[in-house]
Parts: C-alpha cells; structure tokens; sequence
C-alpha cells in the first residue's frame, strides 16, 4: 500500500479535530468551489472563538475560497498566539519573503488542500497597514472597530460594506492617484479594482459611511473623502486626482512609517529595482518557510518513477519557494572531469585505456575480480568529486531556506548506484601503488555526504521495473529494483513509497508526506 498519508487526524488537547457539525456542502454559499481546508479552516476559527474577518477584495470571496486568490484575513491581536496554533495545527506553513517586501504585522502562511493539490496562500494581518505596494507606508488604527463591523453570513465573517468601501478607497488613492504612481504608469485602476468599486458603492449606505468616517477616521474629512471618491471615477481629470492623493498624504502623514519624502524616493528605488530583477534579470518573487530550508532525495531504481516525482514536485514547489532540483546521479561535472573524463573516452576507442565496462558499478558477487586500472579509480574518484560539490552548492541553498529536490542521492545501503564503487578493491588489490590513497579520497568525498532532510524510497517490483524500461538492459533493471527490495529500510530514515501503484496516486502521497515534513 501506499505510505498513509500524514495529517488525516489532526490531534488537540482535547482530542482528534473534526468538521464541526452543521457545516456541509449544503450550507455553504460557496459550496461548488470551497477548498475542504479552507472550510476546515473557518469552521476551527468559529468553535475557537477566534475574532477575524476576511478585510479585502470581498467582491471575489468565492475565488479566495477556492484558492484563486489569496486569503487575507484581518486577526484580533488578542487572538494572534490561538491563530498561530491553530494554522500549525491544520498543517499551514509559515513562510516569509526578502527583507524589502516584508511588511510589519503580516504574516504569510501557505497550507496544502489534500483533494485539489492546491496551496493555500494566507496572509495573516494583525494591523491594517496599506499603500503601495512597493512600501506600504500607512497604518490605520482601525483594527478594532473594522472587526466590531463584521458580520457572519457565510463562510468568513467580513466587515461592513461602508468599512470596507472607507479603506478601498484609501487603499486605490495612496495606488494609484499619487503623483508618483502616475508618473510610474500606475495611475490607473485594475479591471478587478474597477469592479471591486462599482460592487462596494451599489450597496454602501451613504449615511452609515458618513458616520464611521467621522468617528474612526477623523483627520479624514467628509470633503476629502468625497474627492477621493470622484478621483476613482472613470474619466477624472488627472490634476484633480493629483490634488487629492495629495491632500490624502498629507492628511496620513502622522500614520506613516516614514515621511511622504522618504517613502517616494524608496518606492521609486524600488520600482526601478523590481523591475530590473523582474524583467531584465527574470528573477520570480519568491518565498522561503520560515522553519527552514530541507533537502529532499528521491531515491529508487530505474522504473521506479524517480524523475516523475523530481519533476512534479519541482513544479508544485518551485511556482511558490525557493527551490532547484539537481541529480546526485548524474551531476554537474567539473572542468577537471570533463577534461580526464574526455580523455578516458578517446583512449577506449582507440584502444589505449580498457574498455571496462564491466567494472562501472562494484561487483555483484563475491568472485576475485582483475583489477580494473587506475583510469576507472580517478573515473570514479572525479565523479565522487562531481557529487561532492554538488552537494555543497545544494546544501548551502537549502541552510538559506531552500528547498532542493534530488534526483538520487549517495545512500551505503545502496552499493549498485550512486556511492563508492572503489572500495572493493581493498580487499584483492591494496598492494598496488596508489589504490588506498584513491580508496581514501573517494570514500572522503562521500562522509561529507549528509542524510537529506527528507529521504523519499519510491520501492518498485522487479519485474515491473524491468517492464517500464524497455528501453534498457532487463537485467539491470531487475537488480537494483530487487537490491531497493531488499532493504531494511527500517533501520533508516526513509519514508518508504510502494511505486507499483498509478503514478497519480504516488505522487498526491509524497506531496502529502513533504508538505508534512517541510
């Protein structure tokens, strides 16, 4: 059977956490679309008695609960501590982005749905801090009352329409009608920004609006407020859109995090450093988990669905985290390796150095074997060396919060592969010049070879391996699929996958193993 899948139960104090009762499909005004951890997730939050609401982009809640967009969720600071519990308990990791876009107050999470395979990007908010979003420079100390304001209709609690048209507002002028975002050609609305406005005013009661702006927001006038309203609507002239961000900044300035000068300048550096990582120098934004970076090493026979598995999971992880996938198998050579490795080829073809094909893996049997020449010791020395330095350059990335995927990986449980192939040679030929020094080196390269973080065993039967690689030696393909086979994979590590099964099946468990383990 497969690995049973982490995480079915999740255990409290209390005991096992399941779906309160009365919360079905049926009951659910997004029950077509509603992510099953996203349900779970509100459902925890409600019996916990947690006070939060979705604050933003409530026009499109269904698409944020079914994964489309993000989460964005406004905690009482009362609650923050029981909030963190909870999430670690559903199974959301913390993540966190560089220094230059972090915001004070806002915590990223992600939380892995089992039956979508979608992640779920949570941005926890526990102060209210707005503006653009190369600085975010505003807060509003409204936190409190925009909770107060929030009601419970269905699936999140979210806050009154005139609330939250007040902040939208606010929120679209520091965006978009500042003089420079529109010099930065930002002046201008999004298409979801334009609905979001025309969907908040259709329903707004204008007297309610007028009353929460006087007694939450007062430095804010009813005639500023009023202004920046119509700098929203389409066909504003620009000068007045101008004026009234400029009036709105200057209204802001005592709930900034730095002076309406200093954070011009700084939005502009970093518009202009952004968009050379981003367009020029094609560097995606992404996130580290705030745990810790991990390295994770698929380890099987051919046939076994080894690069399958690298490949989805690269792909899965990579659209979200730091992550790069190498090949312990077959690594990166170095100049001096390709340079005596090149050698090595010639001279087998033109029948200087021996063919010794034979003698690439260790021997399988316990029979004397002819010693197989030096240049088939430094072959296998360079590629230890090979292995090395793509090790080190793959732990360095994860000890920065990485996460690398590899294909293979040095195991001594495993002789026919990918470790010392030399060491054989101990026992017959230690006499000869130069073998223990190479014997030594080789096996040097390998203990500095740590066990990954994660260490994923895909187990497949001989002769199903023997089947999937028709294009390759049989018997090869039957041997190390019957050496993973023989294994006391107990004694290790290892999470051990029965690679027999679909390969839609195999894959859904190890995603569900390492998510639970990152």
């Amino acid at each position: 059977m497969l690995l049973e899948r982490v995480g079915e139960s999740l255990t409290t104090s209390e005991g096992v956490l399941k779906m309160p009762n009365g919360l079905s499909k049926e009951n659910s005004l997004e029950q077509d679309t509603t992510l099953g951890l996203v349900r779970l997730l509100c459902a925890t939050l409600k019996a916990r008695g947690i006070i939060y609401c979705h604050w933003k982009s409530n026009a499109a809640i269904a698409r944020s609960a079914s994964g489309e967009n993000d989460l964005d969720l406004l905690v009482s600071r009362a609650d923050v501590q029981q909030f963190g519990e909870i999430l670690a308990l559903l199974g959301f990791k913390e993540a966190y982005l560089r220094p230059d876009k972090q915001i004070p107050g806002v915590l990223d999470y992600y939380g892995y749905d089992r039956d979508s395979g979608k992640l779920v990007h949570l941005h926890a908010h526990y102060q209210l801090i707005i503006g653009d979003d190369a600085t975010k420079n505003y807060i509003l100390p409204v936190e409190r009352a925009y909770l107060a304001s929030a009601t419970s209709t269905g699936l999140f609690p979210l806050p009154s329409i005139e609330f939250e048209l007040i902040i939208f507002v606010i929120r679209m002028m520091l965006k978009h009608s500042t003089l420079d975002s529109i010099l930065s050609f930002q002046g201008m609305l999004a298409k979801t920004e334009k609905n979001e406005f025309e969907y908040l005013m259709e329903r707004v009661d204008q007297a309610e609006m007028q009353k929460l702006l006087q007694q939450h927001l007062p430095f804010i006038s009813q005639a500023l407020f009023d202004q920046c309203l119509q700098a929203l609507a389409p066909g504003c002239p620009l000068m007045f859109r101008i004026r009234a961000g400029q009036a709105l900044q200057s209204n802001l300035a005592a709930h900034g995090r730095r002076t309406q000068v200093a954070d011009t300048v700084l939005k502009t550096w970093r518009r202009g450093t952004w968009a050379l990582q981003h367009y020029i120098l094609r560097r995606k934004t992404r996130k580290r988990i705030a745990a810790g970076g991990a390295i994770i090493a698929i380890v099987g026979a051919d046939g076994s669905g080894k690069s399958t598995v690298v490949g989805e999971l690269s792909s899965w992880l990579s659209k979200t985290f730091y992550t790069k996938k190498i090949h312990l198998g077959k690594p990166k050579r170095s100049v001096l390796s390709l340079v005596v490795k090149g050698i090595a080829k010639v001279g087998k073809v033109l029948g200087v150095v021996p063919n010794n094909q034979g003698f690439i893996n260790s021997p399988v049997d316990d029979k004397p074997r002819r010693f197989p020449g030096y240049f088939w010791m430094v072959w296998h020395l360079l590629t230890a060396n090979d292995r090395y330095r793509t090790y080190i350059k793959a732990r360095r990335f994860a000890t920065n919060g990485g996460i690398v995927i590899s294909d293979r990986y040095p195991l001594p449980q495993v002789q026919s592969m990918d470790g010392a192939h030399t060491g054989w040679l101990a026992d017959s030929h230690a006499e000869r010049p130069w073998v223990n020094a190479l014997l030594q080196r080789e096996q040097e390269y390998y203990q500095q070879i740590m066990p990954p973080e994660i260490l994923i065993v895909l187990r497949v039967n001989p002769e199903v391996a023997a089947q999937r690689r028709m294009d390759e030696d049989a018997d090869s393909a039957r041997r190390r699929a019957q050496e993973i086979c023989d294994i006391d994979w107990q004694q290790t590590p290892a999470y051990v996958i029965d690679a027999n099964q679909q390969q839609a099946e195999v894959v859904a468990a190890i995603k569900d193993l390492v998510w639970s383990k990152l």
